[in-house]
């Protein structure tokens, strides 16, 4: 890491940071260098934003998704440069960028069209005739600032799951990329707050742990996605604060494959699922179980296809490979030491096995013969391996799958509607999909989140993907100009029996009771 001085204007102010080099990790290439930012940058930052957020507030939604769309005009626009940056930073394949931009266009224009009937008031019944006298509403009101940390894996597709919600809910946002792959991001923060002709309400702090802490220390709401362990951290220390907290954490998702499965689909659903973006997504399939009687085909087709994927760099404007490189060293430490575990313990590789000799480069991965004291099946992986296990039955199928600290989604492989639905409820995870992998994420009206040690409340999908970067208001007014209560001072014996009649009349069950005849 660099120890240049460097002038961050991010947050409104000139505050001395030192840098660091974000690197290629398919050829280890400088892309760009990036202040370290701490916490007084981070406090600079925050005060701008808050400054910032009662006149993005004040626009209302429709105000808000003007620039909103603004913003993916501009994205959309300037596209392929974007894209390049993420191919640059995070080692991907052509191929496995494209989702970067979908995943802002579908958010955008989801949160967009709907913000309005999201954040709309609402007025409730009183839950009894004394209420009758009360006009009882429920506002809805943004946190003033919000708190974004995410993961290297998807450099923007990752933000853009929470940053719009959070944006057309009112809040201003602080957020922070991971420093590996941090370009992109700030890139298209830069485009917000100087391109559109928005309220400067949004900025990307780049570094390290100590930036991250900083934001945690900053916000009233935080939102987290990545490691569990990271996660415990951020929810202690918001705890702490007494802000809310929400956590998307790690994954080790199972795929089940029943003997009536469609097998052709399953392998090819198991193979985009499991290898995409090299393995490296929260909901990939990291462990599959198949039903005996096609285990074989399944392993044989498997193996197939994908030992004939294409890993590598893809050259600029060409898409010649599959999926690209693993984020970091340390991603590759925890795939090698996963598959010789494995190896050691009695797996067999069909495919693959091997790093490549440059680059962070991984093949695809099949393991047979594997079991639950292996790291393959326990631990999350995050690359490109597919450990098959053979089962006898549904019910040791689902016995595996929820023998696991895990549970953020998982897949179910039959061509019976009924039977899929049966060993679905089974699952112990926040999602299921029928005989389809990881589609859950992309349908934006369901809601995201794991359970278990995959996190806490739901990462995004309808409303509530909106509502939890808000305040419930209650709102109380009376229908009656009167000038007292029957409750209020001064106390007398006369008013007080009046109000014990009055509460047991509206309320008590039974005759005797509603008269005070009971004792």
């Amino acid at each position: 890491m660099a120890t240049t001085a460097n002038r961050t204007p991010t947050s409104g102010g000139a505050v001395i940071a030192p840098t660091f080099e974000v690197r290629c990790p398919a050829d280890g290439r400088v892309v760009a260098t990036l202040p370290e930012m701490g916490k007084a940058n981070v406090a600079l930052a925050a005060a701008e934003l808050r400054a910032a957020q009662p006149e993005w507030e004040a626009l209302g939604p429709d105000g808000r998704g003007k620039h909103l769309l603004n913003w993916l005009d501009w994205i959309l626009d300037n596209e392929q440069r974007i894209l390049a940056l993420v191919q640059a930073e995070s080692g991907k394949s052509a191929g496995d960028t494209t989702i970067e931009t979908m995943v802002a266009v579908e958010v955008i224009n989801y949160y967009v069209k709907n913000a309005r009937k999201f954040l709309t008031d609402r007025s409730v019944r009183g839950h009894n005739p004394a209420a009758l006298a009360k006009s009882l509403r429920v506002f809805i009101r943004p946190q003033p600032l919000v708190g974004i940390i995410f993961p290297w894996n998807y450099p923007l597709g990752m933000p853009m799951m929470d940053v719009p919600p959070a944006l057309a809910a009112g809040a201003a946002v602080l957020t922070k990329p991971s420093e590996f792959t941090p370009v992109a991001w700030t890139e298209c923060v830069r485009g917000f707050r100087e391109e559109i002709g928005a309220p400067p309400v949004i900025a990307s702090i780049t570094g390290g742990g100590e930036a991250g802490a900083a934001v945690v220390d900053e916000v009233d709401m935080i939102t987290f996605t990545g490691s569990a362990r990271t996660g415990r951290k951020i929810a202690v220390r918001a705890a702490e604060r007494l802000i809310p907290c929400n956590l998307e954490l790690g994954g080790k998702d199972p795929m089940i494959v029943l003997d009536d499965a469609n097998i052709d689909r399953a392998v090819n659903g198991a193979i985009w699922g499991g290898l995409f973006n090299a393995g490296q997504a929260c909901i990939s399939v990291e462990r599959i179980y198949v039903q005996e009687p096609v285990y074989d085909e399944f392993v044989d087709k498997l193996t197939a296809k994908a030992g004939a994927l294409r890993v590598g760099m893809d050259p600029a404007g060409s898409w010649q490979n599959d999926f690209g490189a693993l984020a970091n060293d340390a991603q590759m430490d925890i795939v090698e030491r996963h598959v010789q575990d494995a190896i050691d313990k009695g797996a067999s590789v069909t495919t693959g096995g091997q790093r490549d000799a440059n680059g962070l480069f991984y093949p695809p991965t099949v393991l047979v013969d594997v079991d639950h004291t292996m790291a393959c099946m326990r631990e999350e992986t995050f690359g490109p391996t597919l450990p098959v296990m053979k089962v006898r039955s549904e019910e040791e199928a689902i016995r595996l799958a929820n023998d696991s600290q895990y549970g953020l989604s998982s897949s179910v492989w039959t061509s019976d509607p009924e039977r899929a639905e049966r060993v679905g409820r089974c699952i112990e995870a926040g999602a299921v999909n029928i005989n389809n992998a990881a589609a859950n994420a992309f349908q934006f009206p369901l809601p995201f989140g794991g359970w278990k040690e995959s996190g806490t409340g739901s990462r995004f999908g309808g409303a509530a993907g909106m509502l939890k970067y808000c305040r419930e208001q209650a709102y109380c007014s009376e229908r009656f100009d009167l000038t007292s209560e029957l409750h209020w001072y001064p106390y007398t014996k006369t008013k007080g029996e009046l109000f014990n009649r009055a509460v047991r009349l509206l309320g008590a069950r039974g005759l005797r009771r509603r008269l005070g005849l009971n004792g």
